[in-house]
């Protein structure tokens, strides 16, 4: 009887031990994807937006060790009033302008400062696209007309078999993807509650199988093309994004402060949005591919790559905004003006013609209300003509 009422302790003590653990975890779980649902509140969106490592899971991308970049000061430039209040009904949470590479404008707002590091959303997008150059350039990835399959043999089968590396570059998959960040249901939101759950963002990928068209018919904007780049990418080389994101182009730019990304469950990086860093980093991106992709002396990403990934190359709407390789084209630029561009207000915007480099974030409710985007290239061009 004792031996039995001993192993029925056991057993009790390892189920308690079980139950506490798995309520942990749903606890973990839960909070996640309370976080999720509440990231965009409007008392809470600011701070969300520069402390998303409170929210989900994580992983750094090691700034390396050398010196931390130079961006001198340049004569101050005085904001147009007309500016400023575009800073004031953009909810614009930090404003970094480089002339030249000298820094003549620097302010933070809504109670943000220097040292956040910020989510890029979709201005990571930019980022992948320069790390794909340098991969095509060494010849690690030496065709971009070559099936993704071909490096990411788990999307056989799904909505991306027979589409090119350069059809996802591109945003030309044809894969049926709902990008309404105001719907609930759309395949956007079911992807972040997948990502705030643990969940796997390849298998995401993987699990879409339905077609709107065609791969490389027409251009639709569909975030989950770019975390495919980053299959194709992993598959080529072993290795993880943040890895080679950090030694190719993070390390070579001498940033301020060590970024992170987000990550899903199996601590894969969210590429398509989730690359956090100081505004003063983004204008550094900037200055990289104003420069043709040259930074303090060195190459990092090849001038042929630069000049290919922020042409308008896709097959986008006649008299519309204009897409390269993970990099957008405004209407009525001229050669060499182009942007990283993400949700809410995120932008790096880039001029070689007037040699100016506009680094904004924003907390944005209204980003996606009728002219706001025009709106926001008019500022930015605005500020590049008057330097």
């Amino acid at each position: 009887m004792r031996r039995v009422l001993r192993i029925s302790l056991r057993i009790l003590l390892v189920l308690l031990l079980a139950a506490a653990a798995l309520g942990v975890w749903k606890r973990e779980e839960i909070m996640r994807l309370w976080a999720v649902n509440t990231l965009f509140a409007p008392d809470r969106i600011v701070q969300n937006f520069s402390h998303m490592d409170r929210a989900f899971l994580t992983t750094p991308v090691p700034r390396g060790d050398g010196p931390v970049s130079p961006l001198p000061e340049g004569a101050p430039y005085d904001l147009p009033d007309e500016v400023e209040t575009w800073i004031e009904e953009r909810s614009v949470t930090a404003l970094v302008i480089l002339d030249e590479g000298d820094l003549v404008h620097e302010s933070y707002h809504l109670g943000t400062g220097p040292d956040d590091l910020r989510i890029s959303w979709s201005v990571a997008k930019s980022y992948l696209s320069a790390l794909m150059g340098t991969l095509v350039a060494d010849g690690t990835i030496p065709d971009l007309d070559a099936p993704v399959t071909d490096y990411a043999p788990l999307l056989e089968g799904s909505a991306y078999e027979g589409a090119s590396i350069r059809d996802v570059l591109q945003m030309q998959s044809g894969v049926t993807f709902d990008e309404d960040y105001l719907d609930y249901d759309s395949d956007i939101n079911r992807m972040g509650r997948a990502l705030a759950l643990g969940r796997s963002m390849d298998r995401f990928a993987a699990d879409l199988e339905a077609r709107d068209r065609d791969p490389g018919e027409q251009w639709q904007y569909v975030s989950i093309d770019t975390h495919v780049i980053g299959m194709v990418i992993r598959g080529a080389t072993g290795r993880s994004i943040p890895d080679l994101l950090s030694e190719r182009v993070i390390a070579p730019l001498g940033l301020e402060r060590e970024p992170y990304y987000i990550t899903d469950g199996e601590g894969v990086a969210f590429v398509l949005g989730g690359l956090n860093l100081t505004t003063r980093d983004y204008a550094r991106l900037g200055l990289m591919f104003l420069q043709g992709g040259v930074y303090d002396g060195t190459r990092i990403v090849p001038e042929g790559w630069v000049d290919a990934s922020t042409t308008p190359s896709a097959n986008t709407e006649p008299g519309r905004i204009g897409y390269g390789y993970q990099w957008w084209i405004p209407v009525g630029a001229e050669p060499g003006q182009f942007m990283a561009r993400g949700i809410y207000g995120q932008y790096v915007y880039v001029d070689q013609v007037n040699g100016v480099v506009i680094a904004a974030n924003a907390a944005d409710r209204q980003f996606r209300e009728p002219g706001v985007n025009e709106e926001n290239i008019r500022i930015f061009r605005l500020i590049a003509e008057s330097l």
